[in-house]
C-alpha cells in the first residue's frame, strides 16, 4: 500500500477512497510510524469534522486516535504550520479549498513529506474539492476501497441517504455524517435522484 520505493527530500502522498475505506485509520498508522522513527510530526483536519474525536483529533472508525490542529482553510494551515516540522498530516483535505494544493506542493519542494487523506468522488460520484489535483501531483496515490452493503463487492462511491432513500443530485455538496446518511456503495449499486427517476452513476 505504501510506496515500493526510497523517496529522498521532501514529496506528497494522498490516501484516496470512499467513506468507510479506512483512510483516517491509514493516516493515522503513518504519522504514528513517522513519530516512531523520532520525526517532527504536525497534523490538521477539517474542522467540518467532528463525528468520532471532537475538534482536537483525527479519529478513524474503529476508534483510533491522534490529536490534529482543527482547520477552516489552506490559508490556516499556512498560518499554523511548525517550522520544525518534517512530516505535515492533513485528513478530510477534501473540505479544503484549493490552496491547499500549493500548500502541499510547497511544503513538499522544502524538504516536508505532506500526507493527506481524503474523499476523492462527491456523494454524486464527481471528483470531490482539490482531490484530483492533489492526486495528480502527488508522488504516492493509494486509494483504498471499502464492502459495498448491498452486492459486496469492492466499493468506491459514497452513497448518501435522506430518510433512508438515496439523495437528490441537487442536495447540499457538504453534508458530514456517518452511518445514519452514507452507505459504502460500488458503481452499480450507487444511486443519485434526479427529478423522480433514481439513475445509475
Amino acid at each position: 500500500m505504501t510506496q515500493h520505493f526510497q523517496l529522498t527530500g521532501g514529496w506528497v502522498e494522498v490516501v484516496a477512497g470512499s467513506m468507510f475505506s479506512g483512510k483516517s485509520e491509514e493516516l493515522i498508522r503513518r504519522v504514528r510510524r513517522a513519530m516512531i522513527a523520532k520525526k517532527r510530526v504536525q497534523v490538521f483536519k477539517s474542522h467540518l469534522d467532528n463525528r468520532y474525536t471532537g475538534k482536537f483529533a483525527v479519529g478513524s472508525h474503529d476508534g483510533r486516535t491522534v490529536e490534529a490542529i482543527p482547520v477552516d482553510s489552506a490559508a490556516q494551515v499556512a498560518q499554523r504550520l511548525d517550522p520544525d516540522a518534517q512530516v505535515i498530516a492533513i485528513d478530510e483535505v477534501q473540505f479544503l479549498d484549493e490552496g491547499i494544493v500549493e500548500v502541499a506542493t510547497g511544503l513538499a519542494d522544502q524538504g516536508v513529506r505532506v500526507i493527506l487523506a481524503g474523499i476523492d468522488t462527491d456523494f454524486r460520484g464527481e471528483p470531490f474539492g482539490p482531490m484530483p489535483r492533489l492526486m495528480c501531483l502527488a508522488e504516492v496515490v493509494d486509494k483504498l476501497h471499502a464492502i459495498c452493503v448491498q452486492c459486496g463487492m469492492p466499493a468506491s462511491r459514497n452513497q448518501r441517504l435522506i430518510n433512508g432513500e438515496p439523495a437528490h443530485w441537487d442536495s447540499p455538496l457538504i453534508m458530514v455524517g456517518g452511518t445514519e446518511s452514507y452507505e459504502a456503495r460500488c458503481r452499480s449499486c450507487h444511486t443519485v435522484l434526479r427529478g423522480d427517476q433514481p439513475s445509475l452513476l
